[in-house]
């Protein structure tokens, strides 16, 4: 699954997301929109990853969800 795929079925994913990142809020997941890079950015800040580690794990997310 490639991310055009997520942002277009992001209602179904947000489930999804919430079950990964179980710290982020209804509302912040809602304010993502499907969006990778805001995503990525209250990964961080939730959970005090860098940037590069938030990418790393977006990354395995789309690989986990794809298998």
């Amino acid at each position: 699954m490639n991310w055009d795929q997520i942002v277009g079925n992001w209602k179904q994913m947000k489930g999804s997301v919430q079950e990964r990142w179980g710290d982020l809020t209804d509302d912040e997941v809602d304010q993502v929109e499907g969006n990778r890079e805001k995503l990525e950015g209250k990964i961080q800040e939730k959970y005090g990853k860098s940037k590069e580690e938030a990418k790393e794990e977006v990354d395995r997310f789309l690989n986990d969800i794809s298998a």
